[in-house]
């Protein structure tokens, strides 16, 4: 039987544990490997080969792995609450009525098709009412997370001042995945997802009631195309220095002049405001410049058009057919949509995320499963500060400021200590679209309340059900929500070799967040400000030089390598997590040597786990999205590129020169 006829849970169950009884105790899935390939040639094909090979990709998925099946996992267990719920009376009002009829509303495709485009009309009629810049400037800093707009403004802790609420402002606005989409015309494959939007414009034009779709098309890319032309690049965003320019409203009104940014920050609840944190001030200026050039019938049919595409899933069939023939199949590559129910639950988990995970971690997450994940990540931080006190090309006094940095690490396990509260959220039953922008509202309400106020440092940014984990720099904390503590990442039953070179090497991925390119530039309190020497900076700077040029070697497709520069952050963190987790798990065997379980010893069961963990494929379409836009590298390459720069690697698995990942000692890139 192919793997994606299987259910979810036998899916997970052959990826962490195997069919053989030896894998139960270590965790190694040898079913999915490859015979034909050694791991020496290829630590990612050799242990991923055979489910690649075997595995067709389900039509509904552009990338397929890891991820995607423990999200498959999660969804469905969601599902299952939500759903008992929604068989049972609920209480009006009640976190539990809210959730079920969300739920069920944007699940009935069939009120939605009936209701037809009626629920979208005072949305459009808003726009179209919008008769000078000033109401235009109104509308657009009113209208935050209920429709795009080229810029945005969000309340976050202040880089400087982390313990406080500050405003933040950013360049947005375009419908393609990123400026390199409109600018970059000899390139064919981006070319290729132009044209595809262009058709999607033509659609949306169609629904908007516009007389001539082509045209109405054809300005609205005419003006992405401008904005797209005065964004900064992916890389400049990365630069948390860069992208740090706190001005006064009177400041920003000079320096980009043109729009009316009292009357917009006041619409956003945001005019008590003294400074904003400007992330790219060229970009902020030329978008100014076009508000105030580019004609207001132009501006009102850009809102109109992606204010349909922002709530297609909510609007009528043939809305959502046309959405998913661009943004699914053009621009990702999937076949079919995902099915409505997880689409549902994608939408419920954005409007009441906490409520749910409440649900999900009473039945989902032992108290067991918290408290060894606790011990994995003491270990951890206990190897990363043995790990400083050895580095060779730092000096005393830098590794005096990291070592207190890495002592004010905030952890936190599986769910948030105290839960959010939704009773100010209006939830109607069989009203989808009024939901969506309610619950848009409710959140922005809830950010802008916060501004000048002091940080809530229990508040979480990701929600228990979440397949994920994260690093905060500016409350210097690492997180990690319940459903990714789970196989093949975090296995209570199997060995520590495999735990360590999963879970453990996520642990050391997010500790490592403190300490590359982009987070090391944050002391231990949160505070943006360089607590380097020149000297180890300049070291610094020189060995991640490395390790750009070498992920810059990798073409995912052809004609299409990784941004090493863009990646970087990612690839520093999980070469470095790697390195740590190795440290950690052969701290925790105290000397003695682990058993051999499966013909494997538990050195090399470590590095079986950490490239099982990043079983992947995906589809052209969404690859070619992914080198453009995303941080992370391609999963072969994360398994591939950190573990061929570690020694314990090579040492476990004997490589030689002429093995394709042998890499001469003295080359291998080590950082932390």
């Amino acid at each position: 039987m192919k793997l994606q006829q299987l259910s979810t849970l036998s899916l997970l169950v052959a990826l962490s544990l195997g069919t053989q009884a030896h894998e139960a105790a270590s965790g190694v899935s040898q079913n999915g490997f490859d015979s034909a390939v050694r791991v020496q040639d290829d630590l990612f094909r050799a242990v991923n080969g055979g489910w690649i090979k075997a595995t067709e990709m389900p039509a509904d998925k552009s990338r397929y792995g890891t991820f995607e099946l423990l999200r498959d996992s999660s969804d469905a267990r969601v599902r299952a609450l939500i759903e008992a719920l929604a068989a049972q009376p609920q209480t009006a009002g009640s976190k539990e009525f809210k959730i079920a009829a969300y739920y069920k509303a944007h699940l009935d495709t069939a009120a939605i098709d009936k209701a037809g485009f009626t629920p979208v009309q005072p949305l459009l009629a808003e726009i179209q009412a919008i008769d000078s810049a000033k109401a235009l400037a109104r509308w657009l800093g009113g209208a935050q997370l209920r429709s795009s707009s080229p810029v945005r403004v969000f309340v976050a802790p202040d880089a400087k001042k982390p313990t406080v609420n500050g405003a933040r402002m950013f360049q947005s606005g375009l419908g393609l995945p990123d400026r390199d989409y409109y600018l970059k015309k000899d390139d064919a494959r981006l070319s290729k997802a132009r044209e595809a939007y262009r058709d999607y414009l033509v659609k949306l034009a169609g629904f908007a009631g516009e007389a001539d779709g082509s045209a109405a098309a054809g300005r609205v890319l005419a003006l992405e195309e401008r904005m797209a032309a005065v964004h900064w690049d992916k890389v400049e965003n990365r630069d948390p220095v860069k992208t740090y320019n706190p001005m006064s409203p009177a400041e920003l009104a000079q320096r980009a002049p043109g729009f009316d940014w009292n009357a917009y920050l006041d619409a956003a609840g945001l005019g008590g405001m003294t400074s904003i944190a400007v992330a790219q001030p060229s970009a902020i200026t030329g978008i100014a410049k076009l508000l105030a050039e580019v004609p207001l019938d132009d501006w009102k049919l850009y809102l109109r058009l992606h204010a349909l595409n922002a709530n297609a899933e909510v609007l009528p069939q043939a809305l959502r057919e046309a959405s998913f023939a661009f943004n699914g199949q053009a621009l990702s590559g999937a076949k079919v949509e995902q099915p409505r129910w997880q689409k549902s639950i994608g939408e419920v988990n954005g409007a009441l995320g906490e409520a749910i995970g409440e649900l999900y971690v009473a039945k989902h997450f032992p108290p067991a499963a918290k408290a060894r994940m606790q011990a994995l990540v003491v270990n951890l931080l206990a190897a990363y500060r043995d790990s400083i006190d050895g580095l060779s090309w730092m000096s005393a006094e830098t590794k005096k400021q990291a070592q207190d940095k890495l002592s004010k690490y905030v952890t936190k396990i599986g769910y948030p200590d105290k839960w959010r509260d939704y009773s100010k959220l209006e939830v109607r039953e069989g009203d989808a679209f009024g939901n969506r922008q309610r619950a848009g509202a409710f959140a922005w309400a809830r950010m802008i309340a916060k501004a000048g106020k002091p940080v809530d440092r229990s508040e979480w940014g990701m929600t228990p059900q979440t397949v994920n984990a994260y690093y905060s720099p500016l409350a210097n904390e690492i997180v990690f929500p319940a459903a990714i503590l789970q196989p093949p990442f975090f296995d209570m039953n199997a060995d520590d070799a495999v735990n360590y070179g999963a879970i453990g090497a996520v642990i050391g991925h997010e500790i490592s967040h403190g300490f590359d390119d982009k987070g090391s530039q944050y002391d231990g309190d949160g505070v943006l400000r360089n607590w380097w020497s020149e000297a180890d900076r300049k070291a610094f700077d020189g060995i991640a030089a490395k390790l750009v040029a070498q992920y810059d070697g990798y073409e995912p497709i052809a004609g299409k390598h990784v941004n090493g520069k863009l990646t970087l952050g990612e690839n520093i963190a999980d070469l470095s997590g790697l390195q740590i987790a190795y440290k950690a798990y052969q701290r925790s065997l105290g000397g003695k040597p682990a058993a051999v379980i499966g013909g494997y010893s538990g050195e090399q069961r470590f590095f079986l786990g950490w490239s099982q963990s990043w079983r992947e494929k995906a589809r052209e379409e969404r690859m070619l999205q992914l080198i453009t836009t995303d941080p992370h590298s391609p999963g072969e390459f994360r398994a591939n590129g950190a573990a061929v720069n570690h020694d314990g690697f090579h040492q476990a698995f004997g490589t030689k020169e002429g093995d394709k990942m042998f890499k001469p000692e003295a080359e291998r890139i080590r950082i932390w």
